[in-house]
């Protein structure tokens, strides 16, 4: 059976999702912790999007394929659905940074990373001294400036839609830079907090931190509103484009279609990721 895992983590004291020798790893805990509930020696996930150290997730997505067996053989006597007794003994065997939210199986065709038709980021900044607060300090940029959040907005809408991202991206070889950028808006919440809310069918690598650095440099008034269209354009990095702090950023949602169509939109993404690493 394959199962969905919904998860959430504070990514203060992680070196990222993905697992890396020596480090200590969102993916490298979770799968430890499912090992030792399910009983099993080798456990492996898939992740709907990696984020980078200190990033934040509150709606994170994986699945791990898995004897249904093993399930109900990790359930011991307990009389309650197998699945909610594994959700709960994983919880228990985490650390407080790290909660699975649901274990639930998934239907037929889901793949957490393919399946995913777009995935949606927050960045906060407390661009007031008057809104910064110590006890959000981990999750929230302070930003000594106040920023024009019309301009940033203007600016923003320039960036949307089918593009090639380079100019915001830390390329790698043989990658696409080209994105789907759905949403890149800005509001304040109920705190006075800046929000930029950015939703993409993907992301590569540093994208949201350097279109957050370029918008706000607009902000400030140190650039004009169709200074980070111009630097897009430009298919290059800019070194005017300052990458901001990973702990303002937090993966706040994965979105898929319905069950009918996950399949089909796995098999269309994992086409067009074989085409690309081709």
């Amino acid at each position: 059976m394959r199962l969905r895992i919904d998860c959430a983590y504070d990514g203060t004291d992680f070196s990222g999702w993905a697992v890396q020798p020596t480090r200590r790893t969102v993916q490298g805990t979770l799968e430890a912790a499912l090992a030792t509930a399910l009983r099993q020696p080798d456990v492996r996930v898939t992740v709907a999007g990696r984020t980078d150290a200190g990033v934040h997730a509150r709606g994170q997505v994986a699945h791990l394929d898995v004897g249904r067996d093993v399930v109900e053989a990790s359930a011991g006597r307990s009389t309650d659905p197998p699945l909610e007794v594994l959700a709960r003994r994983v919880d228990g065997i985490l650390p407080p940074d790290l909660r699975v939210r649901r274990v639930t199986e998934a239907p037929t065709g889901f793949d957490a990373r393919f399946s995913a038709v777009w995935r949606r980021y927050a960045y906060r900044i407390a661009d007031d001294r008057a809104v910064v607060d110590p006890l959000t300090r981990g999750h929230v940029l302070a930003w000594g400036r106040p920023l024009d959040l019309d301009a940033m907005n203007e600016a923003s809408a320039a960036l949307v839609g089918l593009r090639d991202f380079a100019a915001f991206c830390k390329q790698r070889e043989g990658a696409t830079t080209v994105r789907t950028l759905l949403d890149l808006v800005w509001h304040r919440d109920a705190a006075g907090v800046a929000v930029g809310t950015v939703r993409a069918d993907a992301f590569c690598h540093n994208m949201v931190r350097a279109l957050v650095g370029g918008l706000i440099a607009v902000g400030e008034g140190r650039r004009p509103t169709t200074w980070p269209a111009e630097v897009m354009a430009g298919r290059r990095r800019d070194a005017g484009v300052r990458v901001v702090h990973a702990h303002g950023l937090t993966l706040e949602e994965v979105g898929y279609p319905d069950d009918a169509e996950l399949a089909a939109q796995a098999d269309r993404a994992r086409a067009r990721r074989e085409a690309i690493d081709a």
